[in-house]
């Protein structure tokens, strides 16, 4: 019988509640045995529909590290408090989750993933773009040679008029930054995963706040929108050690009806090329003295009255993470990515502010 994983939650807001807690609860052999939260009422709630029987409540994450028996913390808290939560959960013996960026600054991560190291606890961050059927159907056939050397790629996550303005997503003390950090940092991280390229040299990279009414036919409605000092859009240049250039585009409000979902990317090798756009994969190449595009079903399904069987990246994330931890093995996000990602989203905003290009050592 495989051992029970008891899970303390940290944050019990909107990722938790639509993200975390669902998948979790239909993980086979997880027990979500503490929920903590500053605001005691969503930690209860949280616990009620989530938790055991039971279950534990708490205002103070320290108080949560302090039960021995818990395997696992989830850090879902602000993009500020990452960095210091995950490390006292690692210090504390816990293997932990922390949700996506993995911290404010690429400093914070760095201090991260050092605690890793120093603990000897996992670590992962909570990219769920690369546990879609399409990434790891794409993952698949670059592995296998599909595309040659990847020497070329863009990545997207342009949104026309949805600037989050609920929590502290529009806090920069809270948050960091807008859209950079915020969604680009899924699709950037998704294409270095699939170029398994974590070496940047050199990175160029302009924000924006030029919209004049940015608050109007905002997704989510008005409220703070015109008032954030945060980015609404960015774009960037990204040259790796070997060579290879990555293209990254962003916004949460642009003047464009070329929208494109976070995790969405294309791919250029030199055997041939891919792309992951709004979910859909395809493949091109040449074949036949003819350039050929290949779409792929990654979805199951088509069947009448049979939908197929069905998952989410979300679900996916939750079993790989507790696979990882049930039987050791290391986890699909490795935290030494997960920093390269903050290292790359801090120089385009610093490349921005200074007009100069970051170059790594």
């Amino acid at each position: 019988m495989e051992k029970t994983v008891k899970i303390g939650i940290i944050g019990c807001g909107g990722i938790a509640n639509g993200k975390h807690l669902p998948s979790l609860s239909n993980v086979d052999g997880v027990e979500l045995v503490a929920f903590c939260d500053l605001i005691e009422e969503r930690a209860r709630a949280a616990a009620e529909k989530y938790g055991i029987p039971g279950a534990a409540v708490f205002t103070d994450y320290r108080e949560l590290l302090k039960i021995a028996d818990i395997d696992v913390v989830h850090v879902l808290t602000p993009n500020r408090e990452h960095a210091d939560i995950t490390i006292d959960a690692l210090e504390a013996g816990k293997d932990v989750m922390c949700e996506k960026p993995m911290a404010k600054t690429a400093a914070d991560a760095a201090r991260m993933c050092e605690a890793a190291r120093r603990t000897g606890r996992k670590l992962t961050i909570g990219y769920q773009h690369r546990h879609k059927p399409e990434a790891i159907c794409a993952k698949q056939a670059i592995d296998d040679g599909e595309l040659g050397d990847i020497y070329y790629a863009k990545c997207y996550a342009v949104r026309r008029r949805a600037t989050p303005n609920w929590g502290v997503f529009l806090n920069k003390e809270e948050q960091g930054g807008g859209p950079v950090i915020d969604i680009a940092t899924h699709s950037l991280d998704l294409t270095l995963y699939l170029m398994n390229n974590w070496e940047p040299q050199m990175v160029v990279g302009k924000t924006h706040k030029m919209l004049e009414n940015p608050e109007e036919a905002n997704s989510w409605g008005p409220d703070g929108v015109k008032e954030t000092e945060l980015e609404e859009s960015a774009c960037a240049f990204i040259l790796m050690k070997n060579g290879a250039t990555v293209l990254v585009e962003t916004s949460w409000a642009l003047n464009t009806t070329d929208t494109i979902e976070e995790g969405s990317c294309v791919l250029c090798g030199s055997k041939g090329g891919l792309s992951i756009i709004n979910n859909k994969l395809s493949f091109n190449t040449v074949k036949y003295g003819r350039t050929f595009d290949t779409g792929v079903c990654t979805r199951f399904g088509g069947v009448a009255f049979y939908a197929g069987k069905t998952t989410t990246p979300q679900l996916t994330e939750a079993e790989r993470w507790i696979d990882a931890v049930r039987n050791d093995k290391a986890p699909v996000v490795l935290p030494e990515q997960a920093l390269v990602v903050s290292q790359i989203l801090e120089a385009i905003y610093v490349s921005s502010a200074t007009g100069k290009p970051v170059y790594f050592d």
